[in-house]
């Protein structure tokens, strides 16, 4: 088996890449944009952007795969309040060059997973919590909004053009490499800075009284690598711990492992207009489907971000 992972420099890619090596004997595929650094063990590097649709149809068309990973996307949820067009353009408009060169290439059907995110759902009502996939999305961000069309996109495709199109909704994963954009990843470097002695003892917030649904990393592209093969077609999978703790708490967790004392401040220019209150996955799909659950402790996950920015600092 041949297996694509389209947008592979970011932080889930060499992850993913790591664990398909290791559990599965299939020939591995990457795919970076022309600018990006990216040297992934036993696999095949390609410069790719998926901006550009005649490209991508005649790279598909070329080698492929008979799984295709969309890693590819702008996924930082502050990033799209201030550059929305860019969010749009890369996760609506370049999955829609994906889907339709798959279309037209001829006698070539192979499994796609979509990649979503547990931001869709947006502003749940308390009787939804946690939420499963049949909930109506009421997206609360441009990151969001972008995700909840993709996804519709491959749910429509699915159904008129036969396309064999799997979508997760993957909630917050976390770990270490993770950009410093992301709410663990900044506490921690920051956190890590402090004790070198490189900024004053005050960590810097946003909101801390949203709830969030946190998955180490490599629990979640152990699910992906399940649901490639498993997944039925046209169906939608949430990701996530399935038990969302408070950013405060997270706080809390990380100011435990630090060898200083920390002061708190809020942070106005890290709060977003619009936030939701609480993002908790209901899994119950997942694991009726693969027996998928997450495995390794939010706690260690944590220890090891933070000893990630240390060795880094």
């Amino acid at each position: 088996m041949k297996a694509l992972i389209i947008g592979a420099a970011g932080f889930v890619g060499s992850y993913l890449v790591h664990h398909l090596d290791d559990a599965y004997d299939w020939e591995l595929h990457a795919t970076k944009l022309p600018s990006e650094a990216l040297e992934l063990p036993n696999t095949h590097i390609h410069d790719l952007d998926i901006m550009n649709a005649a490209a991508v149809e005649d790279f598909l068309d070329q080698l492929r795969p008979d799984y295709i990973f969309h890693l590819a996307a702008q996924s930082s949820v502050a990033l799209s309040w201030k550059n929305p067009s860019l969010t749009v353009d890369i996760n609506i408009k370049g999955t829609l060059n994906i889907l339709d060169s798959l279309r037209n290439i001829r006698d070539y059907s192979p499994r796609v997973l979509l990649i979503g995110s547990g931001e869709e759902y947006g502003y749940i009502l308390p009787e939804e919590t946690p939420i499963k996939e049949s909930t109506t999305p009421r997206p609360g961000n441009i990151y969001a909004a972008t995700k909840v069309c993709q996804n519709m996109i491959g749910a429509i495709y699915s159904r008129a053009y036969g396309l064999n199109l799997i979508m997760v909704r993957a909630f917050n994963h976390i770990g270490p490499n993770q950009a410093p954009m992301f709410v663990a990843s900044d506490f921690c470097k920051q956190v890590a800075e402090i004790e070198a002695g490189l900024k004053p003892a005050v960590l810097h917030v946003g909101n801390l009284s949203a709830q969030r649904d946190f998955t180490d990393v490599r629990d979640v592209v152990r699910a992906y690598g399940q649901l490639i093969q498993t997944g039925i077609s046209g169906e939608t999978y949430n990701i996530g711990s399935g038990n969302a703790i408070a950013i405060q708490d997270l706080l809390n967790m990380i100011l435990s492992l630090s060898t200083r004392h920390i002061d708190v401040e809020t942070d106005p220019s890290r709060l977003r207009p619009s936030d939701i209150p609480i993002i908790e996955a209901d899994v119950e799909k997942i694991y009726s489907l693969t027996g998928w659950q997450p495995e390794i402790p939010l706690k260690q996950t944590i220890q090891e971000t933070l000893n990630y920015w240390r060795e880094r600092t």
